[in-house]
């Protein structure tokens, strides 16, 4: 309708009192969030320099048209405007380093070593003299040589030998990588965890997805559809160079030979933690899975005062985490694009529930009260502060317990949980 052309984020918006308001909405991506998007009852897509409600951009678009948009109240776009404090390797251990000494200072020792789940990792350049003194303190071990702003596996290797990376010694910024600006760093050098935990002789790790809605006050929310990535190659620490063998990402392995897509090498959440729960008993599980809540929160928490906060952001991140045979978690890395291409059937159709559920958090059409604590697939993890477990009962327990309302790996039952928080699409009302 006509009156609906005036502006998104430009321009003065009144919502239509009567009519249902449809969501204009742009979509920089070709993969499942178009078909999720497009799928979306009353939501219509603008093409080129149309007025927009809700942008789905790449980080490119962001850097180039943020700084020019002004938005209105009720617009929306899926990054914050410098999220690669969190996914840009060198700068996400810069701020976790950071951190872990703040809290070390202001808290004590025991508090800061709840920071203590990064691989110890190097900027090079910039810290090749910090990094060699580390590496000939432990000699013979493995490290990991990663660009810091590539994805997917690209210019990774492994190596023990300082030979192997005397090109970044002085200044490894090679002329094509200067382009952009923030890049000034080139790599960062990482010890290796050599101590995998494997099933049937192969390394995987896990992708977990959360959303963040605001940084001030801290506002996460954690899905309970995730995956594990495996290798198609049994580990051995005998030859490094073997790409397939130590790098799970999909993008590397589904170039290997013997590479099957429907098999895969995927495991959803849901079947991962019945794995381990049936080889290592319960508690030990939920210990794990606790202590991967430590991660999503604190690595939140050690960017928050740093992310430009702007009630017109979210930002759903996939969380790489490796479990070592400790089953201690080690955090990898953050993305801010976490692929949403499919590999699979059943992968394709998790991505589809995820992005779903990431629209019914952000809620365009205003059909949430604010209070809940869970959408879909999705469980608030914290509002600035940790979100306790609907279902406990406190008088039985005494006030003392506290459960954590995640359910990373737990029942996905989102489609009854939807039905009794949404009313129906058709006569939505409006805030």
């Amino acid at each position: 309708s006509s009156s609906l052309q005036t502006s998104g984020h430009r321009g003065s918006y009144d919502y239509p009192k009567t009519e249902e308001r449809c969501v204009r909405y742009k979509c920089g991506l070709i993969n499942t969030i178009q078909d999720v998007l497009r799928q979306r009852p009353g939501w219509v897509e603008v093409k080129d320099d149309g007025e927009w409600d809700f942008n789905w951009c790449d980080v490119g678009w962001l850097r180039e048209n943020f700084d020019h948009s002004y938005m209105e109240e009720h617009v929306r776009i899926n990054h914050f405007r410098n999220h690669y404090e969190l996914t840009r390797k060198n700068l996400m251990v810069k701020n976790l380093k950071r951190h872990r000494k703040n809290l070390e200072r202001d808290v004590g020792r025991m508090e800061a070593s709840k920071c203590d789940f990064f691989p110890c990792t190097f900027a090079l350049p910039s810290e090749y003299h910090l990094f060699v003194e580390e590496f000939k303190r432990s000699p013979g071990s493995t490290w990991i040589m990663k660009p810091v702003a590539k994805s997917q596996g690209k210019g990774i290797f492994l190596f023990r030998k300082l030979k192997d990376i005397m090109d970044w010694k002085k200044d490894g910024t090679r002329p094509e990588e200067q382009k952009d600006a923030a890049q000034v760093e080139s790599y960062v050098a990482q010890r290796y965890v050599e101590n995998p935990y494997l099933i049937n002789g192969r390394k995987f790790d896990l992708r977990v997805y959360v959303l963040v809605t605001s940084y001030i006050p801290l506002k996460a929310w954690l899905y309970r559809d995730g995956f594990a990535r495996f290798s198609s190659t049994r580990f051995s620490l005998s030859t490094i160079d073997d790409k397939y063998m130590h790098l799970t990402n999909v993008a590397v392995q589904k170039t290997a030979p013997d590479y099957d897509p429907e098999k895969g090498c995927k495991w959803q959440m849901q079947q991962l933690r019945r794995y381990l729960t049936a080889k290592h008993g319960r508690e030990t599980v939920e210990t794990l899975f606790k202590e991967m809540d430590n991660i999503f929160v604190r690595s939140l928490q050690s960017v928050q005062k740093f992310i430009i906060n702007d009630k017109h952001c979210f930002e759903l991140y996939g969380y790489d985490i490796l479990l070592d045979q400790n089953l201690k978690p080690w955090l990898i890395e953050v993305n801010a694009s976490p692929s949403h291409t499919p590999s699979s059937q059943e992968d394709y159709e998790m991505k589809c529930r995820l992005l779903e559920d990431t629209l019914n958090v952000v809620d365009m059409e205003g059909r949430l009260t604010g209070k809940e604590k869970r959408v879909g697939g999705y469980d608030l993890m914290w509002n600035d502060g940790p979100v306790n477990r609907e279902d406990v009962n406190l008088e039985t327990f005494g006030s003392t317990c506290f459960t954590a309302n995640t359910h990373l790996g737990c029942v996905n039952d989102r489609e009854n949980q939807l039905r009794r928080l949404l009313k129906p699409f058709p006569g939505q009302r409006r805030m």
